[in-house]
Parts: structure tokens; C-alpha cells; sequence
């Protein structure tokens, strides 16, 4: 496939409006805080430490479907196509390159959809 069909692959069916991304630093106990239980907090996702705002998609809220994302950084999970708890941290290095472009996937996946607000402290696999 090529790269223009890969990209395109990935686009919403919506056009959506982002903002220009961010890199404010943004601590894994504050990302903690943003899993959709509190309405006065963002819903945040990281991936490969870069964190997303997935709030307007209630897939990610309390009694969503992806909710075990929310508040986290879930790039192995991602990667393996799980929604194991345990499988929600952010190592993935170690993982095969089919799982990486799994990932990678994912990553574009997002970045197409929601705006990107920061980078986790710390984060070591971006």
C-alpha cells in the first residue's frame, strides 16, 4: 500500500478541525486524573507518550467501551489489540514489528481525530 493510501486510510469520515498540537508537559499523576470520571477534567489518552484530548468521544468516558484507555498511557495494549487493564502501560519497545505498526496505526489514527495537548513527563518510548 502506498504511503498516500495508508495516510488516507486513516482519515475521519468527518473532517475535523484540530488544534495546533501541543507539548506541555502533563505528569502521569495528573494524566491519572483525567479518566473520564471527573466532568470538570479533560478525558486524556497518551500514546507513545504523546497525550491526546479524547473527551468529545464517550467511547473513552465512564461507561464507555475504551474507558480502560482513559487516564493512561496504553501503547502496548494498543499495539496488541487488547483491552486488558494490565496490558495498559505505556512500554513497548520489546514488541514485534507487526504489533509496532499496529501502534503506529493507532497513533495516526488519533492524531487525525483529536488534538494532541502535551507529552508525559518522563515518557521514554516517543
Amino acid at each position: 500500500m502506498t504511503e498516500e493510501k495508508q495516510t488516507k486510510r486513516f482519515e475521519p469520515k468527518v473532517p475535523v478541525q484540530l488544534d495546533p498540537p501541543k507539548d506541555d508537559p502533563i505528569s502521569q499523576e495528573e494524566l491519572a486524573k483525567c479518566d473520564g470520571s471527573d466532568p470538570s477534567r479533560p478525558t486524556l489518552v497518551a500514546i507513545k507518550g504523546v497525550v491526546f484530548d479524547v473527551t468529545r468521544n464517550s467511547a473513552y468516558g465512564q461507561s464507555g467501551q475504551y474507558r480502560v484507555f482513559a487516564g493512561k498511557d496504553p501503547s502496548r495494549a494498543l499495539a496488541c489489540s487488547s483491552l486488558k487493564p494490565e496490558d495498559c502501560v505505556p512500554e513497548w519497545y520489546d514488541l514485534a514489528d507487526k504489533e509496532k505498526t499496529t501502534l503506529n496505526e493507532w497513533f495516526t489514527f488519533f492524531s487525525k481525530r483529536y488534538n494532541i495537548v502535551g507529552k508525559v513527563e518522563g515518557a521514554k518510548n516517543n
